[in-house]
């Protein structure tokens, strides 16, 4: 059945955001797709992919990701680039100077904010982005906003020649809704044209650019205020105003029904003049953006009186519980949002999955004394909770060998005997980190690096990376050697070593030789994550509870699949209390990696099945 046959059979189907864009992107006929997989918005691409006509990749990086879209787009086909909040960062310097080229064929750039930060680093609000780069940023409400405005946006861009942003949140990414679906395009590519005054960017062809760049602002405000994503919806109150965009609407809808509001689909350049005159049909104008004041700013820049951040929240999602009471107070009235009733939840901290290959390394960690351990981003940055606490730093992506360098380089006397270590993953490695093991080899720092390989990009499902040997179709493909790698980049051969991270006796002596050595060196782990099909399963363990002692090591790996049974307090010889903690394990989550067995000094830890030792996990 063709595409077009499905939406003439199915008016609506049932989909997330991610799921819409992706929808909307081949709909437009978009050609070429990439990504690095980022929480809220990897399943983006993921649903791409399956579309045999596009291509798609799983980029080393959010910039590499931003350059491949661009290219298409300037070859003549429509590119689509997705990334989470945190990822622009990275890609900026590719986005500044693309501002100046503009696009050829469409070029959207989907950035998913975590607002309330479910799983970041920081809370960013990407909408800066447009007025930064003087690009147009679309704000979806909903999933049939996610596809309406996805191939809106394709079609913006070409009409003005300019890239978009397509500004998603967590809640537009992940909660499902009905969409309709149009009619798909057909887009062919178009011949490259060489043009180098407006594709090389040096200094005198970039001034060139520069007043095109300002007059397409103007040309751009002017659409603004008339686009069709920007729609005002009549109440049947002037009391109070709206003035929002993005899954804020949605809340002050549900917040207030019966209010006036505008909602911006097209959130930059806004609508200053519709704006203007919608503020003089109501009492008090209250604008409720997520996460920063930025249209407030603008509006009262423009003269337009309203109320904003000094009574709305400024970070996290804007609900209809923040919202309601926010705006009875600014009223003068009392809180008159109803009350709700909360289940509570009993709270479960972030932890590391069953036989994760990282809970022995931060085992070891956590008996390695007197040193100073910069962290990095992925599932390892869980090593800074307990039972571990084997983390001192995580900065950002990529950061830790760089933040060691420095470390090492900026150190006390009374820190001249610890020893320094950086711990980060493969993906993470690649995307960002091999420049700053370059630095610390070249510069003669003295760091010991855990280069911790589980062949996926763990964090955010297991997506492959160059360290799988496997694209995003599953194809094989370079399987990078980070041996050779870090050789490279000026290790010694000597000061490389890969150990299986599932047996301790010979991580730990790697950890404690390689600490001693004043200079660069590194610990390759080689174990597969364990959410990916290339992780192999042993039969599972169970607990021996006539021998167990209640000694407690083995809850120290962290596996979550090891319970706690019964606690016993007993006194010591030496009269001190201790409590001794008797384990069970769960069979049914254990996968039988032999970590727990490696910690139990009598033994009490078997498999399920035979009394054999298992072997450790072999790879695929």
């Amino acid at each position: 059945m063709s595409v077009a046959q499905q939406v003439q059979s199915n008016p609506a189907i049932f989909i997330s955001g991610n799921e819409a864009v992706a929808l909307a992107a081949r709909d437009a006929g978009c050609r070429v797709a990439s990504a690095y997989p980022g929480t809220p918005s990897t399943e983006i691409l993921e649903f791409i992919a399956a579309y045999p006509d596009l291509y798609t990749e799983w980029s080393i990086n959010e910039k590499v990701s931003l350059e491949v879209a661009i290219g298409a787009s300037l070859a003549g086909s429509r590119a689509l680039c997705a990334m989470k909040h945190v990822g622009m960062n990275v890609a900026s310097d590719a986005l500044m100077t693309q501002t100046l080229i503009g696009a050829v064929g469409g070029l959207v750039i989907a950035i998913a904010d975590d607002v309330g930060l479910s799983s970041s680093q920081n809370e960013q609000d990407s909408r800066y982005w447009g007025r930064f780069a003087h690009l147009p940023v679309l704000e979806p409400s909903d999933s049939q906003d996610a596809y309406d405005m996805t191939r809106f946006a394709f079609g913006l861009s070409e009409q003005y020649a300019v890239p978009v942003i397509l500004r998603l949140t967590t809640r537009i990414c992940h909660v499902k809704g009905l969409v309709t679906l149009s009619i798909p395009q057909v887009k062919e590519g178009r011949k490259f044209t060489k043009d180098p005054s407006r594709l090389v960017m040096v200094p005198g062809n970039a001034r060139q650019r520069i007043p095109l760049m300002l007059e397409r602002d103007k040309t751009l405000a002017t659409f603004s205020e008339s686009c069709s994503l920007n729609v005002i919806e009549q109440g049947s109150t002037r009391q109070v105003g709206f003035i929002t965009s993005g899954a804020a609407y949605c809340h002050v809808r549900e917040a207030f029904p019966d209010a006036p509001l505008i909602k911006l689909g097209m959130s930059h350049p806004a609508p200053i003049e519709m704006i203007r005159e919608f503020a003089d049909s109501v009492e008090k104008l209250v604008v409720i953006e997520e996460v920063e004041p930025l249209l407030e700013t603008e509006l009262k820049a423009a003269g337009i009186q309203l109320h904003g951040k000094e009574a709305i929240p400024r970070m996290g999602e804007l609900t209809p519980a923040v919202i309601t009471p926010a705006v009875a107070r600014l009223l003068g009235k009392e809180n008159t949002i109803a009350a709700v009733g909360v289940t509570e939840v009993f709270p479960r901290p972030p932890t590391m999955c069953v036989a994760c290959p990282h809970l022995g390394i931060y085992y070891c960690l956590s008996h390695v004394k007197n040193t100073i351990i910069a962290g990095d981003i992925g599932c390892y940055t869980l090593g800074a909770g307990h039972p571990w606490n084997a983390l001192d730093t995580c900065i950002s992506m990529g950061a830790s060998l760089s933040v060691a360098q420095g470390i090492d380089k900026g150190r006390s006397e009374e820190d001249a005997n610890k020893n320094v270590l950086a711990v980060i993953g493969d993906s993470t490695f690649l995307h960002m980190g091999m420049q700053g093991l370059l630095d610390i080899t070249y510069n003669k720092g003295n760091v010991t690096i855990l280069l911790l390989d589980n062949r996926a990009v763990g964090m955010t499902g297991g997506q492959n990376a160059p360290s799988s040997g496997l694209n995003i179709h599953g194809d094989a493909t370079v399987k990078i050697d980070f041996r050779k790698l870090c050789e490279a980049l000026g290790v010694r051969s000597e000061r490389i070593h890969e150990v299986n991270p599932y047996e301790l006796p010979t991580l730990f002596k790697a950890l404690r030789d390689e600490v001693k050595v004043k200079e660069p060196s590194v610990i390759i782990t080689n174990q597969p994550c364990v959410l990916t099909e290339r992780y192999a399963k042993q039969p599972p363990l169970t607990v021996d509870t006539d021998k167990c002692t209640g000694c407690s090591n083995c809850l120290d790996v962290g596996c979550p699949a090891i319970l706690v049974a019964r606690r016993e307090t007993v006194i010591k010889p030496n009269g001190k209390e201790k409590v001794l903690s008797f384990v069970n394990i769960d069979s049914a989550a254990c996968t039988g990696c032999n970590l727990c067995i490696n910690t139990c000094a009598p033994d009490a830890i078997v498999p399920v099945i035979s009394t054999a030792r298992i072997d450790t996990v072999e790879l695929k």
